[in-house]
């Protein structure tokens, strides 16, 4: 399509929408707003990419998602005068992985500003997988991304977003509904944020103890914005391979992300760093598995702070056969009263989403 092809146009020349010309036109002219507020990009998947089944990581796909939430929310930031920022993610919503990615699929990434407030920009992403070879296409995720402003020259002084126009008085008040869900939200995580991981000699069978897993990662250049702090989407890669991990101890079978939970990033990661990304299995239905994760920052270089929790969430897997087909998953053994509360409130979790999907369903179902 014409705005397709401007997009990809958008993106080569590394310019700003409002110095891009529009066509027809020999000078460079502005841009009309929708331009600011949609992004599209793809990239094909790599054996790299994927598990030895030849599954596309969920945290590749969760990368992706958050560097077209993190383009399209800072060139908004900066498409008015004034100080020069960097969007930061700030917690991403429930996303569902509809349908396994594959190596040699094209992920076609759509993003889209839906709402703003004073201090915050809320991103819609969609993910295609496209099967070059045949054209079919099939939706494999949906995802809702905040973002907040930091200004360049003081990284701890968050701006002013610039506002959006809304196509209908409605959608403002939509967005403004979920802005203020999420942001209570990410109150209550916050208050629940103080366990820590140990590890168990000689655990016993699909316990907890037994499959929880821990990833230490040096925060280096290669992972970090402008400011110096860890992308988004790098941390929540580290976060999914550590679920997969953590799954795959429990079922040893094939196992692939089927949805991650709110994730809530806390606090700041800087370069240098130290970030140990901690899982443990929560939860087990008759299909599926909740892992809880959580990122631990310690500060070494140039800065005398002590450990501190950076990120967390939930993550959701299923096992997979050799024919892609869902398998049972085994029970999770619970021996002590926190893992007996752990297990009971990620039953709450479960079934609360199986009911929202039911509900969903019904208008399908009744056409």
């Amino acid at each position: 399509s014409k705005r397709h092809c401007e997009t990809h146009q958008l993106l080569s020349t590394g310019r700003t929408f409002s110095e891009f010309p529009t066509a027809g036109s020999d000078p460079p002219q502005l841009v009309d707003v929708k331009y600011l507020s949609f992004l599209i990009h793809c990239r094909i998947m790599r054996p790299d990419d994927a598990n030895i089944a030849g599954n596309v990581h969920g945290g590749t796909i969760l990368k992706m998602i958050e560097e077209a939430g993190a383009i399209i929310s800072t060139r908004h930031c900066n498409s008015q005068s004034g100080e020069p920022c960097v969007a930061a993610l700030a917690r991403v919503e429930r996303t569902d992985f509809l349908s396994p990615m594959c190596i040699g699929d094209v992920a076609n990434v759509s993003a889209e500003i839906t709402y703003t407030s004073k201090h915050s920009v809320e991103v819609q992403v969609n993910v295609l997988s496209e099967n070059i070879l045949t054209g079919a296409k099939r939706m494999t995720n949906r995802a809702t991304l905040w973002y907040v402003p930091l200004s360049l020259k003081n990284v701890d002084k968050v701006l002013e977003v610039p506002p959006i126009q809304y196509a209908w008085k409605e959608l403002e008040e939509e967005g403004r509904k979920r802005y203020e869900e999420q942001k209570l939200e990410r109150l209550v995580t916050k208050e629940r944020n103080g366990d820590i991981i140990f590890p168990v000699i000689n655990p016993e069978p699909y316990t907890v103890g037994c499959s929880q897993s821990s990833l230490i990662h040096l925060v280096g250049p290669s992972d970090c914005t402008l400011h110096g702090f860890v992308h988004g989407g790098v941390t929540m890669k580290l976060m999914d391979e550590v679920a997969g991990i953590v799954a795959a101890r429990h079922c040893k079978t094939n196992v692939v992300t089927a949805s991650v939970d709110a994730i809530n990033f806390h606090e700041k990661i800087k370069k240098g760093c130290v970030i140990t990304i901690s899982g443990r299995m929560t939860f087990t239905s008759n299909k599926s598995m909740e892992i809880e994760v959580f990122v631990d920052a310690d500060p070494f270089v140039d800065e005398p702070k002590e450990r501190y929790r950076a990120v967390s969430a939930f993550f959701t897997y299923v096992s997979l056969s050799k024919e892609g087909k869902p398998l049972p998953v085994p029970q999770l053994v619970v021996e002590s009263e926190d893992e007996k509360r752990r297990f009971e409130d990620g039953k709450g979790r479960y079934l609360q989403t199986k009911a929202k999907r039911q509900v969903q369903m019904q208008p399908l179902t009744q056409q």
